[in-house]
């Protein structure tokens, strides 16, 4: 029943405790393809050499029975959601959603899947729960409005600890009160810098929104008190993130018709990088399908709606991890090389071929487009090519690109070695507890050992 002293933070707590996606084929299809996107990263992220700073650093050494995935060593719970979550996000090849305008995988599915060492949970309440988390931290995302991104905040991380917290707790039945404490205390260690970008940090958010939307739902149903109305609170979470732009109806109203993972839906993405560049990703792979070279072309200007590029900070970078956020760089590798992959993108020098390539790339913004906002509809590029003979070439993408089926990219992302070859077959298919712990054993193996 809601509160009459909160009843916003009581309506939402209510929607999350009595919700059941176990109804909805669709949105449970959707989830599972997004858990086997997610495993891809995280199997792969694994063997990042900064996966191995965070695991020493946060003493994955602890005892425990939460997997660390890709990873033959257990530990406890809090630790496994930080690395996991890293992991899952380190090579920014997780998937986004417009809603939140960040990634909810890689924090939700940590969050659950350290749960499922402690407890009997079949598989199909942990992906039900999951599509709740989703809901609930897309939900926020819509109702913040679009001023929380553009001044900074970095939505995985913000929105990412209440998500969390609102998946454990359904997981875990909690009342309406335990979850109304539970996200008031994500919501109070939500924080996050888009000024992280580029640096090992910006995963980093991923898997700290993890352990704290865990520890968040853990205390609350312990009894540990905390502000059971984070959404009313004069002080509360709009007032402080959402710089005047909020649309609180966005919270509750249309609450699983359709289900956020339905519609707008998850981007599984096709590309190693920030999202906001993958438009022109696609246009410079389809430009090498067409014939043309780099030694042509004068200048490229690409033209983004307001805001659209605010993820992209960087303009000229070093090396491949800031990189991911260079649409110049993307473009450049995307037109000489036909294709982006994980080692466009890794720790090392830009490759000079590439950098020369991006020197002669520029953005503008069209100002009479709608701003960049949640709806997909606002998003789009237009590339412009000045060709050193004269000639202009005019490309436009609206929307992003993406994946249906993840199962390639899951191959590719394991080495294709058969230790993991049956994990998108059982996920699609997984329903009891034997089943998920089928899948933590899968899961706890070394990824590096397991490599071709």
């Amino acid at each position: 029943m809601t509160s009459p002293s909160a009843p916003l933070t009581s309506a939402f707590s209510e929607a999350i405790t009595s919700s059941d996606p176990l109804k909805d084929s669709a949105a449970m299809d959707a989830a599972r393809l997004a858990i086997i996107d997610f495993l891809a990263c995280a199997i792969a992220g694994a063997r990042d050499r900064t996966t191995g700073l965070l695991v020493a650093a946060v003493g994955a050494d602890l005892p425990g029975a939460a997997i660390l995935i890709g990873s033959a060593r257990r530990t406890d719970p809090l630790a496994a959601s930080v690395v996991n979550g890293y992991a899952g996000h380190v090579l920014d090849y997780d998937d986004v959603h417009a809603s939140v305008r960040g990634h909810p995988t890689t924090v939700i599915i940590p969050a659950l899947l350290a749960l499922a060492a402690e407890r009997e949970i079949s598989a199909e309440a942990l992906v039900a729960s999951y599509i709740v988390g989703l809901e609930a931290m897309a939900r926020l995302g819509l109702s913040l409005g679009s001023k929380h991104y553009e001044k900074g905040f970095h939505a995985t991380a913000t929105l990412g600890t209440v998500g969390a917290a609102a998946a454990i707790a359904h997981l875990t039945r909690a009342s309406v009160d335990e979850t109304a404490v539970a996200l008031g205390l994500a919501a109070t260690q939500s924080s996050g810098l888009r000024l992280q970008f580029g640096k090992d940090a910006k995963p980093f958010h991923a898997g700290m929104a993890a352990r704290s939307g865990l520890l968040s739902a853990r205390l609350a149903t312990a009894g540990f008190g905390g502000a059971s109305d984070f959404l009313d609170n004069p002080v509360g979470f709009h007032s402080v993130f959402a710089f005047g732009a909020e649309r609180l109806s966005a919270l509750t109203e249309g609450w699983d018709s359709p289900w956020q993972i339905v519609a707008p839906g998850l981007t599984l993405k096709a590309y190693p990088c920030c999202t906001a560049s993958h438009p022109v990703a696609s246009l410079g792979i389809d430009l090498n399908r067409e014939g043309l070279r780099a030694d042509a072309i004068e200048r490229i200007t690409f033209t983004y709606p307001p805001g659209a590029d605010a993820a992209l900070v960087v303009s000229r970078p070093t090396n491949g991890i800031e990189a991911r956020f260079s649409p110049e760089y993307v473009f450049a590798a995307a037109l000489i090389d036909g294709a982006l992959r994980l080692d466009h993108f890794d720790g090392q020098p830009v490759a000079p071929r590439l950098i020369a390539l991006a020197k002669r790339a520029g953005r503008r913004h069209d100002e009479a487009a709608a701003r960049m906002s949640s709806d997909p509809q606002t998003r789009f590029v237009i590339v412009d090519i000045a060709l050193a003979d004269g000639s202009t070439i005019q490309r436009r993408f609206d929307g992003l690109p993406g994946l249906t089926d993840p199962t390639e990219k899951f191959r590719d992302a394991t080495g294709r070695h058969p230790a993991f070859a049956d994990i998108p077959s059982l996920v699609r298919t997984m329903s009891s507890t034997a089943d998920l712990r089928q899948l933590l054993a899968l899961l706890n193996q070394d990824a590096a050992q397991n490599l071709v």
